[in-house]
């Protein structure tokens, strides 16, 4: 399973020591730590949240299906946008259950992906056929590269070109043309805009402000 998390790994281990059939063969805490252990440990089922660090879930999940290493992927996650479980089904996960369902439903996604069925919990089911109706338009975030989505993420964080390129491993120059192309794919040219564009898109949470006193 891939969470963030601590407390919810607890939680998520509680409910399987319930169930015998099930067995956590490893834990990740980021979207690279799951594909590599997806990778080696060849798991039926990865659960995998979408809100992590180092590699969202959405590109983690890309990266097991496309491994061909035979792991089913369930995402388990808060968010029921549209957008959002359509591209999680586009980029080939098997199921997508929400966080604030019952255990026992996550219980029934888990054995439903490991048999080869899809599995929707009932307000995903909802939001997919919504979407569906609409006709699907490829979205501009779509077109970036990993690294361009990784470098979108750590200038909404406030990280500097330099600071960047030493996270990344990467030359100045390099992150510099990720960040142009980049901008120019999603249409935006000033760092307050490319903020609000993160935050719309969820790939950078809201500060919590203190409330007076």
């Amino acid at each position: 399973m891939c969470e963030d998390h601590a407390l919810f790994r607890e939680g998520l281990r509680a409910i399987f020591r319930n169930h015998p059939s099930l067995e956590v063969v490893g834990e990740a805490t980021n979207g690279r730590e799951a594909v590599e252990k997806a990778k080696r440990l060849r798991p039926d089922v990865v659960l995998m949240d979408l809100e992590m660090p180092e590699l969202n879930g959405l590109d983690a999940t890309r990266r097991i299906v496309e491994a061909k290493v035979g792991a089913k992927v369930l995402i388990l996650t808060l968010y029921d946008d549209e957008e959002i479980v359509a591209r999680c089904l586009d980029m080939g996960a098997a199921g997508y259950v929400l966080k604030d369902g019952p255990s026992a439903e996550l219980v029934t996604a888990i054995e439903s992906v490991w048999k080869g069925n899809k599995y929707l919990s009932p307000r995903a089911l909802t939001r997919v056929a919504d979407y569906g109706a609409k006709g699907r338009v490829k979205t501009r975030y779509e077109l970036l590269t990993d690294r361009e989505r990784e470098v979108l993420k750590l200038l909404a964080d406030g990280l500097s070109i330099k600071e960047i390129a030493v996270r990344l491993e990467l030359s100045v120059k390099t992150v510099d043309v990720h960040k142009a192309n980049l901008m120019r794919k999603i249409g935006i040219h000033d760092r307050s805009a490319l903020v609000k564009y993160a935050i719309q898109r969820k790939l950078i949470r809201l500060p919590v402000l203190d409330g007076p006193g």
